[in-house]
């Protein structure tokens, strides 16, 4: 843990990070604010990687990376767990609404069933 102590830091706060993202609430313009930021810094970073890569590799070696393609490697993977995280659970919610539209159709249909249902004698 004593080799590379500024990029663990980094990784690590960006994992609770992105785990406090996670847990909060999606709903409100505030959570769509923070992503579209979010996003916004993404795509200015990526432009700079691309356009200055001996400045990615000198941020690299500033938080103790040896290459910014490892840099850029960890970032990914924050990322894509983050990515992972987030399609999980908004697969949860999705089944959840499912399975109560599902029991809301079965109740309708049963109420429509029987009040048409002929009356024996």
């Amino acid at each position: 843990m004593l080799d590379q102590p500024l990029i663990k830091v980094i990784l690590l706060v960006g994992i609770v990070g992105v785990t406090v993202l996670l847990t909060r609430s999606t709903a409100g313009a505030r959570h769509q604010a923070v992503r579209r930021l979010l996003l916004v810094g993404f795509v200015l970073l990526a432009a700079m990687a691309i356009l200055f890569p001996p400045l990615l590799t000198q941020v690299a070696r500033f938080v103790g990376v040896g290459r910014g393609a490892d840099l850029l490697l960890y970032g990914l993977t924050i990322t894509f767990l983050g990515y992972v995280a987030a399609s999980y659970r908004r697969m949860r919610q999705l089944e959840q609404q499912n399975t109560i539209l599902a029991r809301q159709l079965a109740l309708n249909h049963a109420v429509h069933e029987a009040r048409h249902r002929p009356k024996e004698s």
